[in-house]
Protein backbone atom coordinates (compact mmCIF):
# COMPACT_ATOMS: atom_id res chain seq x y z
CA UNK A 1 0.00 0.00 0.00
CA UNK A 2 1.08 3.39 -1.06
CA UNK A 3 1.03 5.62 2.50
CA UNK A 4 -0.63 8.71 2.56
CA UNK A 5 -0.17 10.46 6.13
CA UNK A 6 -2.36 13.22 6.73
CA UNK A 7 -2.26 16.26 9.41
CA UNK A 8 -4.38 19.09 10.30
CA UNK A 9 -8.49 18.60 12.04
CA UNK A 10 -9.63 20.03 14.62
CA UNK A 11 -12.16 22.18 16.10
CA UNK A 12 -13.09 25.72 14.46
CA UNK A 13 -15.82 28.09 14.72
CA UNK A 14 -18.19 28.63 12.13
CA UNK A 15 -16.97 31.06 9.37
CA UNK A 16 -13.33 30.01 10.40
CA UNK A 17 -10.57 28.16 8.82
CA UNK A 18 -8.76 25.10 8.88
CA UNK A 19 -5.93 23.81 6.60
CA UNK A 20 -5.29 20.03 5.94
CA UNK A 21 -2.17 18.12 4.87
CA UNK A 22 -1.56 14.60 2.94
CA UNK A 23 2.02 13.70 2.47
CA UNK A 24 2.22 10.76 -0.65
CA UNK A 25 4.95 9.19 -2.22
CA UNK A 26 6.74 10.70 -5.12
CA UNK A 27 5.07 8.55 -7.83
CA UNK A 28 1.58 8.42 -6.03
CA UNK A 29 2.01 12.37 -6.53
CA UNK A 30 2.85 12.37 -9.94
CA UNK A 31 0.79 9.70 -11.61
CA UNK A 32 -2.34 9.72 -9.57
CA UNK A 33 -5.35 11.82 -8.96
CA UNK A 34 -5.25 12.76 -5.46
CA UNK A 35 -8.93 13.42 -3.47
CA UNK A 36 -10.19 14.35 -0.64
CA UNK A 37 -13.42 12.97 0.48
CA UNK A 38 -15.47 13.16 3.69
CA UNK A 39 -18.01 11.42 6.14
CA UNK A 40 -20.29 13.16 8.30
CA UNK A 41 -21.40 11.19 11.59
CA UNK A 42 -24.79 8.77 10.07
CA UNK A 43 -23.72 9.45 6.42
CA UNK A 44 -22.25 8.27 3.46
CA UNK A 45 -18.78 9.20 2.62
CA UNK A 46 -18.93 12.14 0.02
CA UNK A 47 -16.80 13.61 -2.37
CA UNK A 48 -14.96 17.06 -1.47
CA UNK A 49 -11.87 18.12 -3.87
CA UNK A 50 -8.96 16.56 -6.30
CA UNK A 51 -6.10 17.24 -7.93
CA UNK A 52 -4.11 15.71 -10.16
CA UNK A 53 -0.85 17.18 -11.79
CA UNK A 54 -0.47 17.09 -16.17
CA UNK A 55 0.30 18.87 -18.93
CA UNK A 56 2.31 20.99 -16.86
CA UNK A 57 -0.07 22.56 -14.50
CA UNK A 58 -2.56 21.17 -11.55
CA UNK A 59 -6.21 20.29 -12.59
CA UNK A 60 -8.33 20.58 -10.09
CA UNK A 61 -12.35 19.64 -8.99
CA UNK A 62 -14.50 20.49 -6.59
CA UNK A 63 -17.93 19.38 -4.67
CA UNK A 64 -20.41 22.33 -5.51
CA UNK A 65 -21.06 22.14 -1.67
CA UNK A 66 -17.24 23.56 -1.00
CA UNK A 67 -16.73 25.23 -4.61
CA UNK A 68 -16.00 29.38 -3.63
CA UNK A 69 -15.08 28.29 0.11
CA UNK A 70 -12.30 25.10 -0.36
CA UNK A 71 -8.85 25.28 -2.11
CA UNK A 72 -7.24 22.40 -3.02
CA UNK A 73 -3.11 22.95 -3.90
CA UNK A 74 -0.60 20.69 -4.17
CA UNK A 75 3.56 21.03 -3.67
CA UNK A 76 5.40 19.53 -6.56
CA UNK A 77 9.07 19.58 -3.96
CA UNK A 78 7.14 17.65 -0.55
CA UNK A 79 4.56 15.42 -2.69
CA UNK A 80 1.69 17.12 -0.85
CA UNK A 81 -1.60 18.07 -1.36
CA UNK A 82 -3.60 20.29 1.09
CA UNK A 83 -6.96 21.45 1.14
CA UNK A 84 -7.53 25.06 2.68
CA UNK A 85 -11.23 25.45 3.97
CA UNK A 86 -12.44 28.95 4.71
CA UNK A 87 -15.98 29.72 5.58
CA UNK A 88 -16.43 26.83 7.32
CA UNK A 89 -20.08 25.53 8.20
CA UNK A 90 -21.23 23.21 10.97
CA UNK A 91 -22.15 20.78 7.82
CA UNK A 92 -18.93 20.63 7.17
CA UNK A 93 -18.19 18.29 10.21
CA UNK A 94 -16.98 15.25 8.83
CA UNK A 95 -14.09 12.86 9.12
CA UNK A 96 -11.81 13.83 5.94
CA UNK A 97 -9.74 11.30 4.43
CA UNK A 98 -7.07 12.02 1.71
CA UNK A 99 -6.96 9.50 -1.35
CA UNK A 100 -4.96 8.65 -4.32
CA UNK A 101 -6.59 6.89 -7.41
CA UNK A 102 -4.59 5.96 -10.52
CA UNK A 103 -6.44 6.35 -14.06
CA UNK A 104 -9.93 7.69 -12.53
CA UNK A 105 -13.14 7.83 -14.81
CA UNK A 106 -15.40 9.54 -12.38
CA UNK A 107 -13.45 11.72 -10.50
CA UNK A 108 -16.25 11.48 -7.64
CA UNK A 109 -16.49 8.06 -7.42
CA UNK A 110 -14.85 6.74 -4.29
CA UNK A 111 -15.06 3.10 -5.82
CA UNK A 112 -12.07 4.30 -7.58
CA UNK A 113 -9.77 5.46 -5.19
CA UNK A 114 -7.58 2.65 -4.13
CA UNK A 115 -5.07 4.41 -1.40
CA UNK A 116 -6.30 5.93 1.88
CA UNK A 117 -5.27 8.11 4.66
CA UNK A 118 -6.10 7.36 8.51
CA UNK A 119 -8.63 10.40 8.05
CA UNK A 120 -8.65 13.33 10.49
CA UNK A 121 -11.82 14.78 12.10
CA UNK A 122 -12.83 18.35 11.21
CA UNK A 123 -15.49 19.70 13.51
CA UNK A 124 -17.27 22.74 13.33
CA UNK A 125 -18.91 24.11 16.05
CA UNK A 126 -19.78 27.17 18.22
Amino acid sequence: QVPLVESGGGLVQPGGSLSLSCAASERTFKTDHLGWFRQPPGKEREFVAAIRWRWGGFITYYADSVKGRFTISGDNAKNTVYLQMNSLKPEDTAVYYCAAGFQVADIGNHNEYLHWGQGTQVTVSS
